[in-house]
């Protein structure tokens, strides 16, 4: 029995799954659209939020150098994806690198929590949208009634978040209609928020005043590594790429320069904006919700804080639209080895996109997120991409000395200190997450080994084959 709990399944048969008839998505993706699609997922609220609140509370003028530490610890999962991504390259992420390399249990764990931590973090994002949306409204002197753009749980309650709930809808209608529309759109998007943010450096840079990072760690390192561990959350969302690894022409040469590509801008992003916000205003006068305005009201530059509040809002809509295009192709993956009902591996039969998966994921999320106050849904820390993380990466080490006759297009550097630096990093960050975080975690894990145990182990596509390897 615990042997068939961690059966792997065979790379050449996953590979030859994804041009099964019925199964098979569309494969248009390209180096560039890939890149969109990780700073579409990475850069978002973040940019715009995280590095005041974390300077004043934290850091100082030293949450660049968080940024720095932050980064390095995502470049070794991120490596690890690249290897894994363009060596499998099959919808999933890390629920399929784990269903291949560790075993079937494992594989489904870290699917079920992916699950639920992309439509959670969807839910949250969609509700800040709303919030972001409702205030330009607000700003342009138009006023929606606060009954239908707030939840009945709100501090200040409504019936139901209505904008949260149609750009949630109105992204999931685009993400069916096919891959490339959705990142042509995602392309967009995101150039529009890059010139933003290129827009506040260019607008406040000349503007730093150099004693303004004087002491660069008035909370010492100790802070500054305090600020790391929180800000490395505003990196995840490369590994959405890895998602759609199946709907790419070259994913072996396009995978690795996508997921890494996305990882370096949004870097250097993060790292530019934090130096120019404490440069121009001291680090006490940060700790708000929206820094980014703070340094242009405090250069008394009101217009330009209103072109970037457009830049927010972009962002949010680009996170929102790759979250809702990676969760349903996890959800996919999964029912199309045989642990989750047939019907959810079903794909559109003229566009090619994994429809009735999308179509669930959209329901849920606008659903949750029509209802669910933002407070709630901030609560659920992702816990899941960090164990995601320790998955990639152990399979990485794993995978190399199990089957080296494998062809590998891109290897991670310095093998095997990389990949188990960035499993420890991760470990380490996971266990600094609150108990309320593992409460969650442990009571949907249960809940999922239950469906595993009760559908997904009969019904699996390894068990009727009868193939154990």
């Amino acid at each position: 029995m615990s042997r068939s709990l961690f059966r792997t399944k065979p790379i050449p048969e996953l590979l030859a799954e994804t041009a099964e008839s019925g199964h098979a998505l569309k494969k248009t993706l390209r180096s560039w659209d890939l890149i969109a699609i990780g700073i579409g997922c990475i850069v978002g609220v973040g940019i715009f939020v995280l590095p005041g609140v974390q300077a004043a509370q934290h850091a100082g003028p030293g949450i660049i150098l968080s940024f720095a530490i932050a980064a390095l610890a995502c470049a070794c999962s991120a490596l690890c994806y690249a290897e894994l991504a363009a060596m499998i390259p099959v919808s999933g992420s890390a629920y399929t690198y784990g269903y291949a390399t560790l075993g079937e249990l494992p594989g489904w764990i870290i699917g079920w929590d992916l699950i639920l931590e992309y439509m959670v973090a969807a839910v949250l994002v969609s509700t800040g949208w709303s919030a972001y949306f409702v205030n330009l409204l607000n700003n342009l002197g138009v006023h929606l009634p606060q009954k239908w753009v707030a939840s009945p749980w709100d501090k200040a309650p409504g019936i139901i978040n209505l904008p949260a709930i149609l750009i949630v809808l109105l992204l999931t209608a685009l993400l069916i209609r096919g891959v490339k529309e959705s990142s042509r759109t995602n392309m967009i998007i995101v150039l529009v928020k890059i010139s933003i943010i290129l827009f506040f450096i260019v607008i406040a840079a000349p503007h730093i005043n150099p004693q303004n990072w004087k002491p660069f760690m008035p909370f010492g390192f100790k802070g500054v590594m305090t600020s790391a561990a929180i800000v490395f959350l505003a990196f995840v969302g490369f590994d959405a790429v890895s998602t759609v690894a199946e709907e790419t022409v070259n994913p072996q040469k396009d995978m690795p320069i996508g997921i890494m590509g996305s990882l370096l801008v949004a870097t250097v992003l993060y790292m530019a904006v934090s130096a120019i916000m404490t440069g121009v205003v001291y680090y006490p006068k940060l700790g708000v919700a929206d820094p980014v305005a703070l340094v242009l009201n405090e250069l008394h530059k009101p217009q330009a804080s209103m072109i970037i509040s457009i830049g927010a809002l972009a962002g949010i809509t680009s996170v929102l639209l790759v979250l809702l295009m990676g969760q349903p192709r996890i959800f996919f993956s999964m029912s199309r080895d045989g642990l989750l009902p047939e019907t959810f591996s079903r794909v559109h039969p003229k566009y090619k996109t994994p429809v009735t998966t999308t179509i669930v994921t959209g329901g849920i999320v606008a659903l949750a997120s029509g209802l669910t106050p933002i407070d709630v849904s901030s609560e659920l820390v992702s816990i899941g991409t960090l164990f995601a993380f320790i998955i990639v990466c152990s399979g990485v080490i794993l995978l190399r000395y199990k089957r080296p006759d494998y062809r590998r297009p891109f290897k991670v550097p310095l093998f095997p200190a990389l990949p188990a630096i960035g499993a420890l990093l991760c470990a380490y960050l996971m266990i600094s997450l609150p108990l309320v975080t593992w409460l969650r975690f442990l009571i949907w894990l249960a809940i999922g080994l239950t469906i595993f145990f009760f559908y997904g182990r009969s019904h699996s596509r390894l068990d009727r084959v009868g193939k154990e390897v």
